[in-house]
């Protein structure tokens, strides 16, 4: 249900191999040193966050194009003058520019939230959320996506992308550079199939820890939303939309871009956990059942 910005984590370690293999040509054709960590910070800089923040400014578009979303641009029925209205009532009590609304044909139970920023994002619902939840329900699904956005979650995990995208280009090379002087005897100057070799590897073993973090990251923002979600809507309905997932989980049919800012997540154990990017549902339910009775109701 609760899902947020694109092209991160699942296309994460593909996108940090592509980033290091142009770098490696660059390079070389270049002819940019390797022993200048300075330079090689730069360009990692240049192409990590880069890589990072193209995504984001996509994120809206990508979301459109992989759910096939309708933006609801003028309500056609009841329920969608309610979407928007709910969103709407939500957005302002958030403080931030009322997002685009939108309805994609899906069976689960999902929605998600995405865009570059608080005042230009988009919330979009399946249909099969219209048809299986409650309006309470689907309340607090559209507060905790609308929390998604007000707590800025899409540019923080640009920034942590970022971060981690640079930190595996940079550490891979100079790695790289050492076991190639060492299996070279350290010759001076240029670099030997041995270093990209050791690089490709490294960018992809580095990536997949690179995604245990990024994932990590993603589960607290999902009980902060869930959070955000019970003080817009309440928490008794926040608490009956989880319940509700927790007995229709079912195929999650949106695409690996969107599907860390969605509400639904997959459900994994040992290893597999390490790169969930949502908590269980048990453990979200539970964390909201021990906040302050204060929140019960929305305000």
């Amino acid at each position: 249900m609760f899902k947020r910005v694109a092209l991160f984590i699942a296309t994460n370690l593909a996108v940090i191999v592509l980033l290091g293999i142009v770098l490696s040509i660059l390079q070389g054709v270049f002819g940019i040193s390797l022993g200048n960590n300075g330079g090689l910070l730069v360009m990692a800089l240049v192409f990590g966050f880069g890589g990072s923040f193209i995504s984001l400014m996509m994120s809206k578009w990508v979301a459109k194009r992989g759910t096939g979303a309708q933006v609801i641009e003028q309500p056609r029925n009841e329920a969608e003058q309610w979407l928007v209205s709910t969103v709407r009532r939500q957005a302002e009590a958030a403080g931030i520019a009322m997002p685009e609304v939108a309805i994609y044909d899906a069976p689960e139970i999902n929605a998600f939230a995405t865009g570059p920023s608080r005042n230009n994002s988009l919330v979009a619902v399946s249909t099969g959320l219209l048809r299986a939840m409650s309006r309470d329900e689907a309340e607090a699904v559209l507060a905790h996506e609308v929390s998604h956005v007000a707590n800025g979650d899409m540019v923080t995990m640009a920034l942590i992308q970022g971060v981690l995208n640079t930190f595996v280009i940079v550490l891979s090379r100079v790695v790289g550079r050492v076991i190639d002087g060492y299996l070279s005897g350290n010759r001076d100057g240029g670099v030997g199939i041995g270093y990209f070799a050791t690089v490709f590897v490294l960018d992809m073993i580095f990536g997949l820890f690179a995604s245990m973090i990024a994932m990590w990251f993603s589960r607290q923002r999902e009980f902060r939303a869930d959070a955000g979600g019970a003080r817009l809507a309440g928490r008794d309905k926040m608490v009956g939309a989880l319940q509700r997932l927790s007995r229709t989980y079912g195929e999650n049919t949106l695409p690996r871009q969107v599907q860390a800012f969605g509400i639904s997540g997959a459900v994994g154990a040992g290893m597999r956990r390490l790169f969930m990017s949502h908590p269980p549902l048990e453990e979200r339910i539970a964390a909201l059942q021990r906040m302050d009775g204060r929140v019960r109701t929305a305000a």
